[in-house]
């Protein structure tokens, strides 16, 4: 059975993680799957959105397969270790915006794939956090860095060293999330954010992207720098000279990413 499944609907792919009997934890083997279907998608010119998506009801994802690591040697810790810092860093950096479906348990690693995304919609059911100090470690696949950076040092302090577990509702008032939903509009709305993503040009979508992530930890005038650059970068495209055009004729683009 495939551990991560990839659909793409109207130029967005739905990524789910497929493992709901272990509550959708990652062993190494589904960390596997998941590099390469992202790397799949960063090179796909139909894909212009990403949506990762956990199987069943009861959870997004609970982090790393326990079970599994019970039975694994502190080398082969290390290993999953730095497979899962590679793979979300490479859904931190993939050129489409990408958001967190969060459907329900979203703990430890399930909580850094959710801070790897741009963006965070939540089943009003859902429950989250670092809970990682109350095991003895400390989030180690990005949780120390993504969430001070998206919700602010002392927040983010708070929640990794108390360990403490958000409903939805409370990690929307702490910041972290974009929109609470009822579980049965979770998908649905996160596809129709999608479309309003969609509805802009795929390229400068991406560009603008690359813009704010890479110039928001450098200075202002580097900052300035980047953007001019991907500016730059849409000027050519037919997608631009399509909008000019529709706007004169006073209809909607259409978009084809070139």
């Amino acid at each position: 059975m495939e551990q991560i499944l990839l659909e793409v609907i109207e130029h967005v792919a739905v990524v789910t993680i497929n493992r709901a009997d272990s509550l959708n934890a990652f062993n190494y083997e589904t960390l596997l799957e998941l590099q390469n279907k992202v790397e799949e998608m960063r090179i796909n010119p139909e894909v212009r959105a990403v949506i990762f998506i956990g199987a069943g009801e009861k959870a997004f994802s609970v982090g790393a397969d326990l079970k599994e690591r019970k039975t694994l040697t502190n080398q082969q810790v290390m290993r999953n270790l730095y497979k899962i810092n590679e793979v979300f860093s490479a859904i931190d950096s993939l050129p489409q915006p990408t958001i967190a479906a969060i459907n329900g348990f979203a703990f430890g690693g399930g909580m850094e794939l959710a801070l790897a995304c741009d963006f965070r919609f939540a089943a009003r059911e859902a429950v989250m956090g670092l809970t990682e100090t109350s095991l003895a470690i400390i989030p180690g696949a990005g949780g120390t860095q993504r969430l001070p950076r998206l919700i602010g040092q002392a927040k983010a302090l708070e929640l990794i060293l108390t360990a403490r577990r958000l409903s939805a509702d409370e990690a929307f008032s702490y910041g972290l999330l974009t929109k609470v939903v009822e579980r049965k509009d979770l998908l649905a709305g996160s596809l129709g954010f999608c479309s309003q993503l969609l509805a802009n040009g795929p390229i400068a979508l991406q560009q603008a992207k690359f813009a704010i992530k890479n110039g928001m930890n450098a200075d202002l005038n580097t900052g300035l720098q980047i953007e001019r650059k991907a500016y730059e970068v849409t000027l050519p495209t037919e997608d631009r000279i399509e909008a000019l055009k529709a706007f004169s004729e006073k209809r909607k683009p259409i978009f084809k990413g070139k």
